[in-house]
């Protein structure tokens, strides 16, 4: 080490790479490494300092509070949108721009997004003179109450740093105006002071309902804005009042109504529910006991993959209650803004687990176990069958010899937090796992059937994302991801159980020839 590389006390030595990127005269960015000395604690805006004062004074980038409320820093650390003022630096990370337009190096155009971005309509004419000595309140005199400041706080919280939009799978593919300007609606439409008449129109045809729900915008969130909960699913309550509701969306909600489901039964075969009985004792020993919430797909569309499950619960040691009168979670109902009879539902659910008291209910869904862990209040725990089965001794199955994708389903994965229980059940069916991108397939949030080529858009990509990765066989969680990553790749989908139960069988047959 020369002299003028020495390191103090408090100081460290950091390799970084950064994408370097000039449009004007490069096809394709290119990854330099730089090594700089930084003082310990050294957050990335440091490091990107340190690099452009002693090495390099071409790098390009944004910066200015450096404490993490302007949000002019953001980029990706190591794949992840990040603000570099307010992110540690670590040794050998990659310092890429937002998955925005680059304008050099890790400076992107954001001019686009916060030219549209919504204003608060000041009084008109009408309301003004309403307002005038008549004593009548109007949009130009009312003031926000204690109950709507405290809506609208949250929402205001942004920084307006653009790592959502950046995330966002429903941007990459349509015109949708993005998380951003969504949240910036929602907070106007709570604000009695706006007096823009046209707003929720105009939100819808900015793209309300291609949002997917699928909560990539909130792990990327600085300030942790729950935008699809706090803002879009609430502006989609609004659009319903005004009749903007997408026609297949109410299609879906009446037949809620009228049936208790989601979705119509096959002509050939009985529901899940009506097939089984309402208790199954495991083969062995009683190890723990689940109350079965199925979801309208697995009991009237999927029941093998729902006997699969049953299947390996039974085999370890589950004693499984699936009582008949459960009804659709309200999830299609809550996505879509249609939530007049989701407080119905939700008591239907609930009551149906209590008076059998149940202390644990099952989900085998991603999206119907979300729906009971964020939106219900409920008297007992809800997990999810990857909880369950990690959370237990399993009987190890036999190794099918495959190599395994495995597709994370958004409301599994973001909705409830389960990332590792998945693969570590994986882990016990091959030797070859293989990761890829946790990205959104495009079927939720109602996007499939009230936008399906913006579904089919998104897919594509996911399509492509598994064909590198040279799986033979893609594993999910989900029905609606199983269905919908399977209309965008040739190789087979299958739910996890239905994994597990081929090694459970694979393993049996070879016990069975030993003998």
């Amino acid at each position: 080490m020369s002299g003028k590389d020495k390191v103090k006390i408090g100081e460290k030595m950091l390799s970084v790479r950064i994408s370097r990127f000039n449009p004007a005269d490069q096809s394709a960015p290119e990854i330099k490494e730089y090594k700089v000395k930084v003082h310990e604690g050294a957050r990335v805006l440091d490091v990107l300092k340190a690099v452009r004062d002693t090495v390099d004074p071409t790098l390009l980038f944004r910066h200015c509070c450096g404490a993490g409320q302007c949000g002019s820093c953001a980029l990706k650390v190591n794949g992840e949108p990040r603000l570099a003022c307010m992110t540690e630096a670590a040794d050998a990370m990659l310092l890429e721009p937002l998955d925005l337009p680059v304008i050099r190096d890790l400076v992107t155009d954001i001019g686009k997004y916060l030219k549209e971005m919504p204003y608060l309509v000041p009084a008109c004419e009408e309301c003004a003179a309403a307002g005038t000595g008549s004593g009548v309140p109007s949009c130009s005199f009312a003031m926000p109450s204690k109950e709507e400041t405290a809506e609208m706080k949250p929402l205001r919280d942004c920084i307006e740093c653009l790592c959502c939009v950046s995330v966002c799978p429903a941007v990459k593919v349509t015109d949708f105006a993005g998380p951003t300007y969504m949240r910036q609606e929602m907070r106007l439409a709570l604000d009695p002071r706006d007096c823009d008449k046209d707003r929720i129109k105009g939100i819808t045809e900015k793209g309300l309902f291609n949002c997917t729900t699928c909560q990539a915008c909130v792990l990327a969130c600085p300030k942790s804005i729950k935008i699809p909960g706090k803002a879009i699913e609430k502006l989609r309550i609004l659009a319903n009042r005004e009749g903007l509701t997408l026609p297949r969306h109410k299609e879906v909600a009446e037949f809620v109504k009228t049936t208790g489901r989601s979705v119509q039964p096959l002509p050939d075969r009985k529901g899940l529910i009506e097939s089984i009985d309402e208790v199954l004792e495991p083969y062995g020993d009683v190890k723990g006991e689940v109350g079965f919430f199925t979801g309208c797909l697995y009991d009237l569309r999927m029941q093998s993959t729902a006997l699969d499950a049953i299947e390996v619960l039974r085999r370890n040691g589950i004693r499984i209650i699936t009582p008949k009168e459960q009804v659709c979670c309200g999830s299609p109902l809550i996505r879509t803004g249609q939530t007049e009879i989701v407080p119905e539902l939700m008591k239907k659910n609930i009551d149906c687990f209590v008076k059998r008291g149940i202390k644990t209910v099952m989900t085998v869904c991603a999206g119907c176990g979300s729906t009971l862990k964020n939106d219900y209040d409920t008297p007992f725990e809800v997990k999810d069958i990857n909880e369950i089965l990690t959370g237990i001794d399993i009987e190890k199955p036999e190794k099918i010899g495959l190599k395994i994708a495995y597709h994370d389903p958004c409301h599994l994965l973001r909705g409830q937090g389960i990332r590792e229980q998945p693969r570590k059940l994986l882990r016990l069916i091959t030797d070859d796992f293989a990761e890829i991108p946790s990205e959104c397939c495009g079927s939720g949030g109602g996007v499939k059937s009230g936008n399906p080529a913006e579904a089919e858009a998104i897919g594509k990509l996911r399509g492509e994302e598994i064909k590198e990765s040279g799986c033979d066989i893609v594993a999910t969680s989900c029905p609606f991801c199983e269905i919908h990553v399977q209309s965008v790749t040739d190789k087979p989908v299958k739910n996890i159980n239905t994994l597990l139960v081929e090694g459970y069988r694979k393993k049996d047959a070879k016990n069975a020839k030993a003998e």
